[in-house]
């Protein structure tokens, strides 16, 4: 099969604006962008499938374009439901700031491979007439009105701001036309009316002569069908300050059989026939999670380093095999982030900390599981039931590890 052939089996193709001229096109070299707004100062992994998808396309001999929307960034993509908070320049300046490290670790930027640009430094100098005259004349409010992204906000209001950004948009392609010949825009199946306008507005201007193509892919959603985004609760993020590579890594590990496959396809570099033995793996040994664990590796060394996934390999192997104590503090914090959490004041029994911390739901149940040899502290098993959990024995004499059986960890917090 061929590159676009692999593409649509990998789950990665929705919509295209002419997909056997598109195939015809890539038989030469193109130059293909991908939109990314700096609405935060970090980029997630709802983002990961278009950034992959740029680096398949480097790795083809295309030159990428990564656009980061310092201009459009401060009106923001229409939403579903409401309009977005406006943000300042200087806050859009430092995410893009930001989101130029992280790409770097996905892309290829050295001797003009590919292009990493900001659409603040020719939209952020257009004149409001000059926006009216030059690109405004050409769309129709009616066909924009028809767009899926403002007629969902028809019946709750949506401002002029918001309702001008695929100009904005549409603009940015033509820019990169002109001037770097890109004639490929790639995006989420959320931007297809935006593609779509791009490129009518470069036919409008420059004639048919000018062929250029949109394809998007199905955008990757959570398990419950939602997608990920910036203010969709938790998230997984790119940025190693915010989420951890352990908490990366286990993320992936952690997926679901049923999911596992499409994701595999759209975000790992490995070749069809690789991805086709971990498919099988699934079906024939899902207890050993080959598929998730080589995913997870694969896409951690990308956002982490080795060192990023030797680090979480670490925490995993250790929290569900081996001795917590063969862990730094800041491993044991980084690896319980999210155990559930309990505070005292002062030095308590045992028996008393698993009946606050809702481990045992008695103390005669307490008394059980400790003289069971059911649990331990600190990585030591505990058979006395009047055992004192105190802060001079505790980790940093700020937290002491409970483990309930082999794999129940409760963090105990001195105030």
């Amino acid at each position: 099969m061929d590159f676009l052939q692999e593409l649509k089996w990998r789950g990665l193709v929705k919509d295209c604006t002419d997909f056997e001229g598109l195939q015809e096109k890539l038989k030469g070299k193109v130059t293909a962008y991908c939109g990314f707004d700096p609405t935060a100062d970090s980029l997630h992994i709802g983002h990961m499938q278009q950034i992959m998808l740029l680096r398949r396309y480097q790795q083809q001999g295309h030159r990428p374009i990564a656009l980061c929307g310092g201009a459009t960034g401060m009106i923001g993509d229409p939403r579903p439901t409401s309009e977005r908070r406006l943000i300042t320049l200087d806050e859009v300046a430092h995410n893009v700031e930001c989101i130029k490290t992280q790409l770097g670790k996905f892309i290829d930027f050295d001797d003009d491979k590919a292009l990493l640009l900001n659409n603040h430094d020719w939209l952020g100098e257009l004149t409001l007439l000059d926006f009216l005259r030059i690109y405004g004349k050409h769309f129709n409010v009616n066909y924009m009105i028809a767009k899926d992204t403002i007629s969902s906000r028809l019946a709750t209001g949506i401002s002029f701001t918001e309702f001008t950004y695929t100009i904005l948009q549409a603009a940015d392609w033509l820019h990169l036309y002109d001037k770097y010949d890109c004639t490929l825009q790639i995006g989420g199946s959320d931007q297809w009316g935006n593609l779509v306008s791009g490129s009518d507005l470069i036919r409008k201007i420059n004639g048919d002569k000018a062929k250029v193509f949109g394809i998007t892919s199905p955008l990757i959603t959570k398990a419950d069908g939602s997608k990920f985004g910036k203010s969709e609760g938790k998230n997984i993020w790119l940025d190693p300050n915010k989420t951890s590579a352990y908490e990366f890594y286990q993320f992936w590990v952690n997926v679901s059989d049923a999911e596992i496959l499409p994701l595999l396809k759209r975000l790992s570099m490995q070749s069809v026939d690789a991805i086709k033995l971990l498919e099988q793996s699934i079906i024939d040994e899902p207890h050993l999670r080959k598929a998730q664990i080589s995913l997870a590796q694969e896409l951690t060394i990308l956002v982490h380093g080795q060192i990023g996934l030797d680090t979480a390999v670490k925490i995993t192997q250790t929290l569900f095999k081996g001795d917590i104590n063969d862990l730094s503090f800041e491993e044991i914090k980084i690896g319980l982030s999210d155990m559930p959490t309990t505070h005292i004041d002062s030095e308590t029994t045992l028996t008393d900390v698993l009946l606050l911390s809702k481990i045992s739901s008695s103390k005669r149940d307490a008394r059980e599981l400790i003289k069971g040899n059911s649990v331990a502290v600190n990585g030591v098993k505990i058979t006395d039931s009047e055992f004192v959990v105190s802060k001079n024995d505790a980790y940093n004499n700020e937290m002491t590890i409970i483990k309930k059986g082999k794999k129940n960890y409760f963090v105990i917090k001195f105030n």
